[in-house]
């Protein structure tokens, strides 16, 4: 096998990713790049899990916390963020080590992305001024009479992606199927890549879930939440959707009290982390599954 280019590290929420990442980050010389996509925001530190300064400390991190809660952040802009930290770690002839959950990022990462044209700013912001107020089924339903194959594709609980395909088909007239064909080439050779999947005991992953939400909520989470509260956002931001938000914002609306937020939470975390697996099953053939425990001498022993 050729030397490797890159080490990539996914898996489901609270398998221990980021750990592994740092160890092998501070044998190899290597540098941990953010592959979550709520890791990005600056506004999330203690719901998303992002690294603590003292692990920060150990070995150079890049992608944590650089993007501001009111952007829509995509999966484009990532590979651009991406593209220019591998050219930087690549010059000083250090080891990116990718590691997050999104797998979305990781296919975009090795499997490159589809080519969607530009939508201008002032046609996005007038399709989110009106979609204001408007229920995911409502917005599901305008896709679906506008771009019935889009809508085929996409859940109606996914308001986010309904309106991007609402964006693309005003901008061209054509349904973003028609673009998600063609594909830019990506940015990551998987043939001289390490790419594991960790894949935990589901019933320990259940138990760490809990355990690390239950930590959050100790850690100031609501204090996180009371601050992100108070900038008003758009709900439908990426960064309003993310664990744990809608609902602790709930409970400091009073709608739910902080039990029940809690125990809502974790449940629909529990069923991301499925999520996650089901997408690396099917979304990620190159990556190797491995139990938690076992990666860190896997990526050694291929590593020397």
């Amino acid at each position: 096998m050729r030397p490797l280019s890159a080490i990539l590290i996914a898996g489901p929420t609270a398998s221990g990713k980021s750990g592994i990442a740092l160890r092998l980050a501070e044998r190899l010389g290597g540098a941990l790049v953010n592959a979550d996509s709520m890791q990005v925001y600056c506004d999330l530190k203690i719901l998303s899990a992002r690294p603590a300064p003292e692990e920060e400390a150990r070995a150079p991190h890049f992608l944590f916390g650089h993007v501001d809660g009111a952007t829509n952040y995509s999966v484009g802009r990532y590979l651009d963020d991406a593209a220019a930290v591998l050219s930087r770690l690549r010059a000083e002839n250090r080891l990116p080590m990718f590691v997050g959950g999104t797998g979305l990022y990781f296919k975009a990462l090795t499997q490159g992305i589809s080519d969607i044209p530009h939508v201008p700013k002032a046609l996005r912001a007038e399709l989110r001024t009106w979609a204001e107020g408007l229920a995911p089924a409502e917005l599901h339903a305008e896709l679906a009479a506008r771009d019935p194959l889009m809508a085929a594709k996409l859940r109606a609980t996914d308001p986010q992606r309904i309106l991007r395909a609402l964006e693309v088909h005003a901008a061209t007239g054509k349904s973003l199927a028609a673009f998600q064909g063609a594909k830019s080439p990506p940015l990551l050779d998987g043939r001289s890549c390490l790419a594991l999947f960790l894949a935990p005991d589901r019933a320990g992953l259940r138990e760490a879930i809990d355990r690390r939400f239950d930590a959050m909520i100790a850690a100031g989470a609501l204090e996180e939440l009371r601050a992100l509260q108070a900038r008003a956002l758009d709900p439908a931001l990426p960064v309003m959707r993310a664990l744990g938000v809608p609902q602790l914002l709930s409970h400091l609306g009073g709608a739910l009290d902080l039990d029940e937020a809690v125990r809502v939470a974790k449940r629909d975390t529990r069923a991301y982390a499925k999520r996650q697996f089901t997408f690396a099953r099917h979304q990620l053939p190159e990556f190797r599954w491995v139990a938690p425990a076992d990666a860190e001498a896997i990526a050694m022993e291929i590593s020397e």
